[in-house]
């Protein structure tokens, strides 16, 4: 058997196999700055039978806060284009939810945009 070309490592799946072949962006209009949460009882099935990745992003993105797809696409690794295919997925399969991105008047809080940036400066 072969050795892992990048020990320590793990092998991810194919992007293919974990969006049944689906290659376009799902019909959702998800963007950069979409806030994906994980579904309630999404985590009371149990990840077991879930390819690892799912699990991963499920476990980032808890209620009621969530993640930006942006954010959840850099700490898995993964391009923007092939995360939210994979989200799309998962919102397919009701495995998240998402809201669209905040309001101007949302954004023009000092307060959320500091908090912002000291989550972006922890990546």
């Amino acid at each position: 058997m072969a050795a892992d070309p990048q020990p320590g490592r793990r092998r991810r799946t194919r992007l293919y196999a974990l969006t049944d072949g689906r290659t376009a962006a799902s019909r959702h209009g998800l963007t950069m700055d979409t806030v994906i949460t994980a579904a309630p009882g999404a985590g009371s099935h149990g990840h077991g039978g879930l390819p690892t990745e799912w699990q991963e992003i499920l476990a980032m993105c808890p209620s009621p806060n969530g993640r930006a797809v942006a954010e959840i696409a850099a700490r898995m690794g993964m391009r923007l284009t092939p995360m939210v295919v994979l989200l799309g997925e998962l919102l397919e399969r009701g495995l998240i939810r998402h809201r669209p991105p905040l309001d101007a008047s949302e954004t023009s809080n000092v307060h959320l945009l500091m908090k912002i940036r000291d989550n972006l400066a922890r990546l």
